[in-house]
C-alpha cells in the first residue's frame, strides 16, 4: 500500500511540474514581441510572414503563402518586453498571446471561439473553415458586418468582386494546424477518430498511429478491468470466509483499484505521446 501511495504521489508531482512549466512557457511567449524591418507599410493587427531570403524582414501574408504564417503586427508598447534594433524603424510581431487582429467578414460573421485564418485581403484575417491548413488562433469576441469600421472590395475564389467589412477584434494568437481542415482524414480511419486525433495533436495523424493508440488504450483498459475484477472477486470471497478481516480486505481492494487507475493513466499518457511525437 505504501508503494502504491508513493507511485501516485510521484505521478501527481510530475503532472503538476509539467503544468507549471507549460504555464510559465506560455506566459513568457506572450510577453515577448520581436522587431523586424519591412519594405511595406504595415498596420497593427495585420498578419505577416518572414520575407523570403531575408529573415530580418516581414511582409503582409497572402492566401498564396498562407503556409508561412508567422504572427501579427502589434504596437511596441503592447508587450512589456520587445526584442528589436533601436537604430532602425521596425514592425513588432507577436506570435503568441491575446492581441487585436484586423479581420474581415469574407467567410461570414465571426463568433467567439471561431478559428481565424488569412483572407483574400493581404494581411487581413477571416473565419476559418475546412479549406485552410493553418489558423492564426481563436477569436475572443464576435464580429458582424454592422459592427465594421471600414469596407474593402476583394475578388473571391470564384473570381467575383465583392465588398467585405473590416474590424479589429481580440484573438488568442497561436499559429497551428487547422483542426477543421478537411484534407487530413487518414485513409481507412473513421472521420470522427481522425478529427479526435487532430484535436489532440493539431496536425495530421496517420492511420497506423491512430490504430496503435486505440490498441494501447484498449489494452490498458483491459488490464485495469481484469485487475479490478480479480481483486473484487478475491476480496468478496475472503470476506465471506473471514468476516473479521473485512477492514483489511477493503483496504487491499482500494489499493488494487488505485493500481488499476494508475495503469489507465499510463495508457492515456502513452496514447498522447504516440499521437503527439
Amino acid at each position: 500500500m505504501f508503494k502504491h501511495k508513493r507511485l501516485l504521489s510521484a505521478l501527481f508531482l510530475v503532472a503538476g511540474l509539467c503544468m507549471a512549466v507549460s504555464s510559465i512557457g506560455g506566459v513568457a511567449a506572450q510577453e515577448v514581441t520581436q522587431g523586424y524591418a519591412s519594405d511595406q507599410q504595415l498596420q497593427n493587427g495585420m498578419i505577416v510572414r518572414l520575407k523570403p531570403n531575408d529573415a530580418k524582414k516581414v511582409e503582409a501574408l497572402t492566401t498564396d503563402n498562407a503556409k508561412d504564417m508567422l504572427g501579427i503586427v502589434v504596437s511596441n508598447t503592447t508587450a512589456p518586453l520587445s526584442i528589436s534594433d533601436p537604430t532602425s524603424n521596425q514592425s513588432y510581431v507577436a506570435t503568441f498571446g491575446k492581441y487585436s487582429v484586423l479581420v474581415s467578414d469574407q467567410n461570414g460573421s465571426i463568433k467567439t471561439g471561431d478559428y481565424i485564418t488569412i483572407s483574400a485581403v493581404e494581411g487581413v484575417g477571416m473565419k476559418a473553415d475546412g479549406n485552410q491548413v493553418l489558423v492564426l488562433g481563436k477569436a475572443l469576441s464576435n464580429f458582424n458586418t454592422k459592427d465594421a469600421d471600414s469596407t474593402i472590395s476583394v475578388t473571391d475564389t470564384t473570381g467575383a468582386k465583392r465588398t467585405v467589412a473590416l474590424k479589429r477584434i481580440p484573438v488568442d494568437i497561436s499559429v497551428a494546424h487547422n483542426p477543421l481542415y478537411s484534407g487530413d482524414s487518414a485513409a481507412g480511419v473513421p472521420r470522427v477518430l481522425s478529427k479526435a486525433a487532430q484535436a489532440v495533436t493539431n496536425k495530421p495523424v496517420t492511420a497506423l498511429r491512430i490504430y496503435a493508440s486505440l490498441g494501447v488504450l484498449g489494452l490498458s483498459l483491459l488490464v485495469a478491468a481484469m485487475i479490478i475484477y480479480s481483486g473484487v472477486r478475491t476480496g468478496m470471497t475472503a470476506v465471506g470466509r473471514n468476516p473479521l478481516a473485512k477492514s483489511s480486505i477493503v483496504k487491499n481492494m482500494i489499493a488494487i483499484s488505485l493500481m488499476a487507475i494508475v495503469i489507465v493513466m499510463i495508457g492515456v499518457i502513452a496514447v498522447y505521446l504516440l499521437l503527439k511525437i
